[in-house]
């Protein structure tokens, strides 16, 4: 393991465009921490957003793994130039002659979405946790510890999504279009739930919607924003109720692995049958 891992992470090293998305990434979840020093003062109207709640433990595990996996195309990005840097500059036929097998190379790969994953996720926990002691309003140990199973959402999530484009890479060879392909997907997908819904009027439309991947990637972890008071306030005043299930369901992160191992036999099934 940690043999395919030092091959993968020596490539990484030596290639300036993945760096820097890396680099960008935790720049970027590092940001995160900026929204609390967000304030408004127009005359007697003074907003200081870190004064709203939304730094409060347990909340914040959901808030700020639902914002960092926005973020998540970035390392997206590095895995499929992975793929498409192994094709452009043979290094995967290269490896294939040095003795690496097939299966030890998307092992390799699958190695190292892990790692992007587990990094990220433990960024985010720490960046988290120093939000939260600092700005919320409630540091009890028991709440603190409350809702961690979105950082376990999280880390899930990511491994799915990377192995998604593991397979894109794998498949089309050529990073431009496997982010598109990402997208075109991203589009059919959206198109199809809106027929559901809209045109075709099926009820409980989401029972079937939660198996496509990206839609049951997003399920892990909800839209945190009607979960606050703020917003359900404002909804009772125009005669609306929320109610929502923000929980981590079980089966939505059983089919998400589903997909993770998918995608992984996938691009194994690919690289065993293409003729490189």
């Amino acid at each position: 393991m940690w043999r395919l891992l030092q091959i993968e992470l020596h490539k990484i090293r030596h290639h300036r465009g993945s760096k820097f998305l890396i680099i960008s990434y935790f720049f970027l979840l590092t940001s995160l921490a900026l929204i609390a020093s967000i304030k408004f003062d127009i005359g007697p109207i003074k907003f200081h957003l870190a004064e709203q709640g939304i730094f409060n433990f347990p909340y914040i595990w959901h808030l700020n793994t639902f914002l960092a996996s926005i973020l998540k195309i970035f390392l997206m990005l590095v895995i499929v130039s992975m793929m498409s840097n192994e094709y452009s500059n043979n290094t995967l036929k290269q490896n294939l002659i040095d003795g690496l097998s097939k299966k030890e190379f998307v092992l390799s790969k699958f190695y190292t979405v892990i790692l992007f994953a587990l990094i990220s996720t433990i960024f985010v926990a720490i960046t988290t946790f120093i939000l939260g002691m600092i700005y919320s309003d409630y540091t009890e140990w028991p709440i603190i510890f409350t809702d961690l199973e979105y950082l376990i959402s999280y880390f899930i999530k990511l491994v799915a999504f990377f192995s998604f484009g593991l397979f894109l890479g794998v498949l089309v060879k050529r990073s431009a279009f496997a982010i598109g392909a990402l997208f075109l997907w991203f589009i059919i997908e959206s198109i199809f739930i809106g027929l559901m819904r809209w045109n075709w009027k099926i009820e409980n439309y989401d029972h079937y919607t939660q198996f496509l991947p990206l839609n049951a990637m997003s399920n892990l972890i909800k839209e945190p924003f009607t979960r606050f008071n703020a917003v359900k306030s404002v909804a009772q005043q125009i005669g609306e109720t929320i109610q929502k299930d923000f929980s981590v369901q079980f089966t939505d992160i059983l089919i998400v692995i589903f997909w993770i191992i998918l995608f992984t036999y996938s691009t194994y099934y690919i690289l065993m049958k293409r003729d490189l």
